[in-house]
């Protein structure tokens, strides 16, 4: 049974999307891709290849691949789904119960290095404003009205 579809995003673009009602705690779709080196990892990033997943302490996932459903999930600071590892495979697992339609959604987790870079557009209540793993939230300079939790809550909060 299909679980997601891909479709317009009012994130970016395209996303990923429950094609039925995904119970939390499902593996809804595999990362898929070719499993490179850490070095040739550290290549492509350089090039800027967004699709490069951290697999284990050897490799990662280069999911630059039409093949790769998983994809299409987009970031989220408040999002639906995380990324479980395990020793071989990447899956995107639900994070709560998902209605058929809503949009699929994972916090990336990237460091605060050139945050800039990367703002967030995923209309969040809690957005911070960047593509940034919560633990960085606190690091951040203040953004705007609504947006990023103090030092103190960030520190303190649980991760989603």
């Amino acid at each position: 049974m299909t679980l997601v579809r891909v479709g317009a995003s009012s994130i970016d673009r395209q996303g990923l999307f429950a094609a039925t009602d995904i119970p939390r705690g499902t593996r809804i779709v595999e990362y898929r891709g070719e499993k490179i080196s850490k070095d040739e990892s550290a290549r492509r990033l350089a090039q800027y290849n967004v699709y490069i997943v951290y697999l284990n302490e050897q490799y990662d996932i280069d999911g630059e691949t039409l093949a790769n459903t998983a994809r299409y999930i987009n970031h989220s600071c408040d999002p639906n789904c995380i990324v479980e590892h395990t020793t071989e495979t990447i899956w995107i697992v639900a994070l709560k119960h998902i209605q058929a339609g809503e949009e699929l959604s994972c916090n990336y987790g990237f460091d605060a290095r050139d945050y800039e870079r990367f703002p967030c557009r995923c209309g969040a209540t809690i957005c911070c404003g960047y593509i940034v793993g919560r633990e960085y939230w606190g690091l951040l300079p203040a953004l705007s009205p609504g947006a990023p939790l103090s030092a103190e809550e960030a520190s303190t909060s649980s991760d989603t």
